[in-house]
């Protein structure tokens, strides 16, 4: 996967330099612009952005608490790398949280539940439409935790936002897998899962979370495969 160069950044507005390197930092590392491994040195990015350590270091703390970058024993900082040793752990408890949180929203939903669903679909539609895979990924995630949120059980929610959040680098492998412009039926399947929900239809909900979950990480898997093989086949 080839990865964009990263240009000097002219100032920005004073006291908005932490957020400003957060949010640009964050975006190139689930973009995979900036690879797992890579390191982060504050002094480069000092220099990149133009401005002084202090809100640098502020970013990276928040970077770090994300689990977006990792200090090593030797001090140094990279950007943390994607533990594809347990990527089946993580997909069945993805697939999991689909189910349970789908059934939940299903079973106990109100009104105002399903409006804040429907709007998080719209701007999901949205991001879709404008092939823009960080729109995707962060629309995506907001649309589950709101079906979640419609259940009532906080510990779900607390447990699918982290792995959503966890999973962003791993989802962008997904839109990768499409070349950016994601079939017009993943939409439709949010659809349909709001409808079951609406209806309260629980065992429909359970049934799609289930398959929804199981499209996507069918697709991961089978990117992650292609793309390890055609990396063996490349000329030393």
């Amino acid at each position: 996967m080839s990865k964009s160069k990263t240009a000097q950044a002219p100032a920005v507005r004073r006291g908005s330099g932490a957020s400003h390197v957060y949010e640009r930092i964050k975006s190139e590392i689930i973009d995979l612009t900036l690879a797992p491994g890579t390191p982060i040195d504050d002094s480069h990015l000092a220099e990149r952005f133009n401005m002084s350590r202090t809100p640098i270091r502020e970013a990276m703390v928040r970077l770090a608490a994300e689990g977006l970058i990792t200090t090593l024993t030797n001090r140094a900082t990279i950007v943390s790398n994607i533990d594809f040793l347990n990527m089946s752990d993580f997909f069945d408890a993805l697939t999991l949280m689909n189910r349970v949180t789908a059934r939940e929203a299903a079973a106990k939903h109100v009104a105002s539940d399903i409006e804040t669903v429907r709007a998080r679909q719209a701007e999901f539609a949205e991001a879709v439409a404008a092939q823009d895979a960080l729109a995707m990924i962060r629309t995506n995630r907001d649309f589950h935790v709101a079906i979640a949120e419609a259940g009532g059980n906080q510990y779900y929610v607390d447990l699918f936002t982290r792995l959503l959040d966890e999973g962003r680098r791993i989802l962008r492998l997904y839109y990768y897998s499409f070349d950016d412009r994601l079939p017009g039926q993943y939409i439709t399947e949010h659809e349909d899962l709001i409808e079951a929900i609406v209806a309260r239809d629980v065992a429909r909900a359970d049934r799609l979370g289930r398959e929804h979950a199981d499209q996507i990480v069918g697709q991961i898997q089978s990117y992650i495969t292609a793309d390890r093989r055609r990396n063996a086949s490349m000329p030393l």
